[in-house]
């Protein structure tokens, strides 16, 4: 190979570099936090919990390449919520799901900055998590449960 050659194909080469680095370069790893009223093992929330990581499958996010879960169980005991909700605002994920007044209670006392979902509360106005159901405000925002469904007959 001559001297131009060689210097030729070694100038493409440095050229194409800085393409094929960001060609590989790793998508952004996203965090969710989770935080259930609940023990490990209660199949009601195992189901819930399944559920949602399923769906985030199916929409494209893969657990360890672009999404990372945080998963904490509080056993609704109100000192668990409150030190587990202070673990997941401290890993400052993009959003946490929070199942219940019990947990979400504690994590607006932690943060304002990170979103909080709830997938049902009877009353989020009442209970003091959202400002109004058409405008919630702040930081929290979810979806009502239908009080006359979940409460118990009789």
């Amino acid at each position: 190979m001559r001297r131009r050659e060689f210097i030729t194909l070694l100038s493409g080469a440095a050229a194409a570099w800085p393409l094929a680095a960001r060609a590989q370069q790793r998508e952004r790893m996203r965090r969710i936090g989770i935080i259930v009223p609940a023990s490990s093992d209660d199949a009601e929330y195992q189901v819930r919990v399944g559920a949602l990581l399923q769906e985030l499958q199916q929409l494209g996010w893969i657990i360890g390449r672009n999404i990372r879960i945080d998963t904490r169980w509080t056993k609704a005991d109100p000192d668990d919520a409150r030190k587990y909700a202070a673990e997941l605002v401290a890993l400052a994920p993009d959003v946490i799901v929070a199942t219940g007044v019990s947990t979400v209670g504690p994590l607006l006392q932690l943060t304002r900055t990170v979103p909080i979902v709830f997938p049902a509360v009877a009353d989020p106005v009442a209970a003091g998590l959202v400002e109004s159901l058409a405008r919630p405000g702040g930081n929290a925002t979810g979806f009502l449960t239908d009080p006359m469904k979940v409460a118990p007959a009789g």
